[in-house]
């Protein structure tokens, strides 16, 4: 088969204008890119940028097939993703249609490819108009109301239609390549690689489906490059291989993530005809749902071991396609990598990723929990649309299911949930629902991919609206910290199965802010910062915890700093938890990574790239081996200065939770301390063994002398002389403690940062001058000393720093 890639050379035409291009594009990109629109991400700019979705747009192309594909027997033009509605002419001929972003299409040419110059022609329609069509033809069906109305009628990316952490900019254009494809005797189809582990052997099965006009004789070979280097050859269509002393893929963590490189070559007459290539990793992959002490458990089970799973729900990275990159989202995972993920949520309401992604997440070793893209809505079953959904999931199961990342299939997000509680009230969309997520997809699975686990819905106790939030079996999505307004405590309350979606709104960087606003909209209740908040009285919650948890902050910055405080600890508190109680809960996956362009949201690195303060308490919390402590004081009694007076208990129970292989022997050190880290009494210290992939709970240590608002608790975990992980407790509020000046100083030697404090110092924020920079350590507190960190990336220019102290100061 040959290939030729249609990329360079398109326009959009645009008011009699030609404006150039190259795929990937779309119109939103395009007129940026010309200067024909101001950037719809600065200030208000989204409002007017909305109008331009409800105009249809037209993209051509003038190109010169290749003769050797001009010449062949059969004639394909592909594209691997155009997004949505399209009108696709040759040469002025109506080839078909496009409605669905999610599937790939191809049409055939050869009758009408000339020698010569031929004339590509996409004329795309407007998705707005379309939904309010299907809404006047059809009536509202019940979607998230962050939305427009009508997103559930397109098969188009949910969240194009805005989502409370993304705007309304329903974009146009092809964001994958484009193909001439020449054919004569035959291409592959499709091929499935199925595995068998027994008695240390994996046994490969093969099943390679090819399509060709002629009945011709065909066959294929095997070749297979090992991870250690060697070649493996098998002729005469072999249905099953050996592979003898597997190398097996592992996620982050737990071993190497070892990959098989498998070509595939399909001959005919002599000749290769077509080629399918693909990575693999040897490995079994499961759900582990077994009755236990707890009801029945849910875990990520690789090659027979139980994962904890530890990560953060992954949206797309850009609104407007085009500027996602393969570089990008792998510098974007990386940072995951460095944060200690070992999983990845994609979630159901944007679109299924590039190969790429998951290429990646294979060599980083990270799971992949992947939805389906269905999202908080209800969907209006019809002949047509089962028949556009199946070819759908049918091919995207068929480009994924080869990867070694891919953990599970998940129906949809929160739909099984949102109609149990009654969001969809008729009969119709409730029946509906269970026929598409109960028959029509998971018959699909079965047959396209019969060994990867499926789940219905996100969360879900295992379908059919069997009480979707039951702690004791199945996931959990649980907000009841920050939309329930619950103080951080209450997430130890809780011990879900596995916490698939959980999270806390901040602010992104003071910089990032900058990019969107003039000085007098920075300002958190602003018309433009209210329009870069799209989560309903999003600052009004942020503003009241705020209130319960820090002074009034005395400047914006300060505000953006305090804001990511209580991201990073209401994390903390959630993620700590669960992982001390490893068994009963294995999962526990943030909401969310990463942003589609720059706004206050629940991310824990912004839409430039720009850590959080929450990704540096991810570094920590998640961890291989971490020490963490419960403790017991005024948050988790009873905060109110006022209240009645009771007989607080004060309290610490440390607990070392460890996610490795091995057995771990570390020495347990801690101290009561004041505000200028003097230790009160004795510094404790004892050595502890945890067996590997558990956690150890020491004795509860009760401490009634210690102080409510002067004193602190100070504990380390410490490995060959190395302290490994480290916290500090209050049994005040943060914003009572009497903090003293710790009188910060920071020095630079090469990519070493050493800083000083003369007292107790909480959340200790490096900053340089850019606020781009990734540290190897960040928003730590520390007693009086010296603390180092490493510069992992960034220029360490004007540096500045501060803590919990300056708050308000």
């Amino acid at each position: 088969m040959q290939k030729q890639e249609l990329r360079e050379g398109w326009a959009l035409i645009c008011q009699d204008k030609k404006l150039k291009t190259s795929v990937p594009f779309s119109m939103y990109y395009d007129l940026l890119e010309h200067g024909e629109i101001e950037d719809p991400f600065y200030r208000d700019n989204e409002s007017e940028a909305f109008h331009l979705s409800e105009e249809d747009y037209s993209y051509t192309l003038d190109f010169i097939p290749d003769e050797t594909i001009r010449k062949s027997n059969r004639i394909v033009l592909r594209f691997e993703g155009i997004d949505t509605l399209a009108d696709i002419y040759l040469n002025g001929s109506l080839l078909g249609s496009t409605y669905n972003m999610h599937r790939t299409w191809e049409f055939q040419v050869k009758e009408l490819l000339t020698e010569g110059t031929n004339h590509l022609s996409v004329l795309f329609h407007s998705p707005v108009r379309y939904m309010q069509e299907q809404i006047r033809e059809h009536g509202e069906i019940p979607c998230n109301t962050d939305t427009l109305d009508g997103f559930p009628y397109l098969r188009k990316s949910s969240c194009m239609s805005g989502w409370d952490w993304g705007p309304r900019l329903p974009d146009m254009g092809i964001f994958r390549k484009v193909f001439l494809l020449g054919i004569d005797n035959l291409r592959i189809e499709d091929v499935h690689v199925r595995q068998q582990h027994h008695s240390g052997n994996v046994m490969l099965n093969f099943q390679v489906n090819v399509e060709s006009e002629k009945a011709a004789e065909w066959s294929y070979r095997v070749v297979i490059d090992t991870p250690d280097g060697k070649c493996l050859n098998f002729e005469d269509s072999p249905m099953e291989v050996k592979i003898t002393e597997p190398l097996l893929w592992w996620p982050r963590g737990y071993g190497d993530p070892n990959l098989y490189n498998i070509r595939v070559e399909a001959c005919a007459n002599g000749e290769i005809c077509d080629v399918w290539e693909k990575k693999i990793g040897l490995r079994t992959m499961r759900i582990r749902k077994d009755k236990d002490q707890w009801g029945e458990s849910f875990a990520h089970e690789v090659n027979g071991m139980a994962i904890f799973a530890m990560g953060a729900d992954y949206i797309p990275e850009d609104c407007l396609l085009p500027r996602i990159t393969e570089e990008k989202t792998k510098d974007l995972l990386k940072q995951c990598v460095l944060a200690n993920y070992n999983t990845i949520r994609v979630w159901g309401g944007a679109y299924y990723p590039d190969d790429w992604f998951y290429d990646i997440c294979d060599e980083l070793g990270l799971l992949v929990w992947q939805d389906l893209m269905f999202a908080c809505s209800t969907y209006l079953l019809t002949d047509e649309f089962e028949d556009n959904i199946s070819h759908e999931i049918v091919e995207n199961v068929r480009r994924i299911r080869h990867h070694a990342c891919l953990a599970l299939w998940c129906g949809n997000n929160e739909m099984e949930e949102m109609v149990e509680s009654g969001f969809a009230s008729s009969p119709r969309l409730r029946g509906d629902y269970t026929r598409i997520f109960s028959y029509i997809i998971p018959k699909i699975i079965r047959r396209e991919d019969p060994d990867t686990f499926y789940w219905p819905s996100s969360p879900s106790s295992g379908g059919d609206f069997d009480n979707t939030q039951d702690e004791t079996r199945g996931d959990a999505h649980y907000w009841m910290v920050w939309h329930g307004y619950r103080p951080f405590p209450d997430y130890r309350k809780h011990n879900f199965r596995y916490a698939s979606e959980f999270g806390f709104e901040s602010m992104p960087s003071e910089k990032t802010i900058e990019s969107f606003t003039l000085p007098d909209d920075r300002n958190v209740f602003s018309y433009v910062m209210e329009r870069h908040q799209k989560s309903l009285n999003g600052y009004s919650k942020m503003m009241m915890y705020m209130s319960q948890y820090f002074l009034y902050p005395k400047d914006f910055s300060s505000l953006i700093y305090a804001s990511q405080l209580m991201q990073g600890q209401a994390m903390r508190y959630a993620v700590e938890h669960w992982r001390r109680n490893r068994g009963e809960c294995m999962g526990a996956i943030i909401w969310q990574i990463n942003d589609c362009w720059p706004v206050a949201s629940w991310s824990s690195i912004d839409y430039f790239g720009r850590w959080k303060a929450l990704q540096y308490f991810e570094k920590r919390f998640f961890a291989p081996v971490m020490i963490s402590c419960c403790e017991e004081g005024m948050l988790t009694q009873d905060p109110n200065p006022n209240a009645r007076a009771y007989d607080m208990e004060k309290s610490i129970h440390l607990n070392i939770a460890n996610e490795t292989t091995r057995e771990q022997t570390v020495a347990v050190r801690w101290s009561l301390r004041d505000s200028q880290s003097a230790v009160i009494g004795e510094e404790h210290e004892e050595k502890v063994t945890v067996p590997a992939l558990s956690s150890v709970w020491l004795d509860k240590v009760n401490l009634p002398h210690a102080r409510i608002r002067q004193d602190h608790v100070t504990y380390s975990c410490i490995q060959d002389e190395e302290v490994i992980s480290e916290g500090s407790v209050l049994f005040s509020m943060p914003k009572f403690y009497e903090y003293t000046n710790p009188q910060l100083e920071v020095s630079v030697d090469g990519d070493t940062i050493t800083v000083r404090s003369q007292a107790y110092a909480g959340n200790v924020e490096l900053l340089n001058e850019n606020e781009d920079w990734v540290l190897s350590d960040n928003y730590f507190d520390m007693e009086a000393g010296e603390k180092q960190v490493k510069i992992l990336s960034g220029k360490a220019s004007k540096i500045r720093i501060r803590s919990i102290y300056d708050i308000a100061r």
